[in-house]
């Protein structure tokens, strides 16, 4: 069959990577892909928005795809799946309804509150001098968010009431998030350590994937500001069997029956980022409707069991009849941006030691890359995610580090310390 991946980045990299892997899989169409997909066996770039819902549902129909697989989260926020079924074609994600729970964050907020699941508390505002006032009164550190969609970027970690409420300026009277940031929730700051929970759910039925952790920040140790994800990890010791069962019991369970309830059931990829405090207890910071880049590419490579088959499973409804395999080793990846990223930076310098890295150990995931003159040349703030499997994380991590060190292109940046934490609590 033909399969129609939607978005440019490493997440939609990996997916039509081992989407191209099936047996059952004549040819993966990407809309519009980048260097890495152009390059892929059995993958084929196709040059259309993933934002125009309209276009990319006239062009699965005329090249008679089966299925799509949306990567990002605006186009399944802007109805894409409720299109694509009205028109007999299956499509992997949550409708509208159901990807509100990335699409608002106080809708999130208001489903936690339901579902009684554990989350930080929070106060909403849409006018500057109350949220300001607020701001005021409350002890810092504080979490300021921008309602919708900011593209990662959207989440300030307000260590100073001075940073909060520069941050409620920029957002509800400088526009800086646009029509996200109209609305602001001003949120209580949680200890504890990030991991995030990504399971698929067929609209009843829950099956968690392999544990994952992101790092957020832009610098080493946690510090710098928010990104869309400078380098990840699976599986992540945080995650044991003992939280894993809470957070099944506690958040995810309550939240799909609250969603089902709301009469928006959740089919698709749900992803839960947490908080997991020193004693174990999971609590909800955001919810993503797809999979997280750039906790996608370790989980594609340690999956084993072909991804289309948990797809269909989860159109099917029959997620309790499969369990899907691992490698048992670790994956690790390392995001390289570009200079200046999260906030300018400059495209177009060409890449160069893309082809040292090799083997089945190692696998350079492409984000913000084209091809000018058959040159691989950057087109984004994150470029790369170079992802390897190890034995333990930390060979994962030194191949990582080290294929890292062969890629080249001005301005490059990435973080040293990803896994930081794991190998810590690990000791391996």
């Amino acid at each position: 069959m033909k399969v129609l991946v939607i978005g440019s980045g490493g997440r939609e990299h990996a997916l039509a990577w081992k989407l191209a892997s099936s047996p059952r899989v004549s040819e993966v169409l990407v809309a519009p892909g980048n260097a890495g997909t152009a390059c892929e066996p059995g993958v084929r770039n196709v040059p259309l928005d993933d934002g125009d819902n309209a276009r990319l549902l006239e062009f699965a129909l005329a090249e008679d795809v089966e299925l799509v697989v949306p990567g990002p989260e605006t186009p399944l926020v802007a109805g894409l799946v409720d299109q694509m079924t009205q028109a007999g074609l299956r499509c992997f994600g949550p409708t509208a309804a159901a990807a509100r729970l990335e699409g608002s964050k106080l809708f999130a907020k208001q489903v936690l509150d339901a579902a009684a699941a554990p989350t930080a508390g929070y106060r909403e505002f849409t006018a500057l001098e109350p949220a300001l006032r607020h701001v005021g009164e409350r002890p810092a550190p504080m979490v300021v968010k921008a309602d919708g969609l900011a593209a990662g970027k959207g989440v300030v970690l307000a260590e100073t009431r001075q940073q909060a409420r520069a941050a409620v300026r920029d957002m509800l009277q400088n526009g800086v998030f646009g029509d996200a940031g109209r609305r602001v929730l001003v949120e209580d700051f949680l200890e504890g350590e990030e991991a995030s929970f990504i399971a698929l759910v067929d609209g009843e039925h829950i099956l968690p994937l392999a544990s994952s952790q992101d790092h957020k920040a832009r610098d080493d140790g946690d510090r710098g500001p928010n990104t869309g994800g400078m380098g990840a990890y699976s599986p992540a010791p945080v995650l044991d069997p003992s939280v894993e069962a809470r957070v099944m019991s506690e958040i995810m369970h309550p939240v799909v029956r609250a969603l089902r309830d709301n009469g928006a059931p959740y089919r698709g990829v749900l992803y839960a980022g947490l908080m997991i405090s020193p004693d174990g207890a999971p609590r909800v910071l955001e919810f993503n409707v797809r999979f997280g880049d750039p906790e996608c590419q370790p989980l594609m490579m340690r999956l084993e069991t072909d991804l289309l088959d948990l797809v269909d499973a989860t159109l099917a409804g029959r997620l309790d009849q499969v369990i899907p395999s691992w490698r048992p080793q670790s994956a690790l990846g390392v995001v390289m941006a570009s200079g200046g990223y999260p906030g300018s930076y400059s495209t177009g310098q060409c890449v160069e030691g893309l082809d040292a890295p090799a083997g089945d150990t190692v696998k350079v995931f492409h984000a913000g890359t084209d091809l000018k003159d058959g040159e691989v040349v950057t087109s984004g703030g994150r470029v790369l995610c170079v992802t390897a499997l190890g034995d333990t994380l930390s060979q994962a991590r030194d191949r990582s580090y080290g294929a890292v060190s062969q890629i080249a292109f001005e301005g490059a940046f990435c973080r040293s310390d990803i896994g930081a934490r794991a190998l810590a609590r690990r000791h391996d």
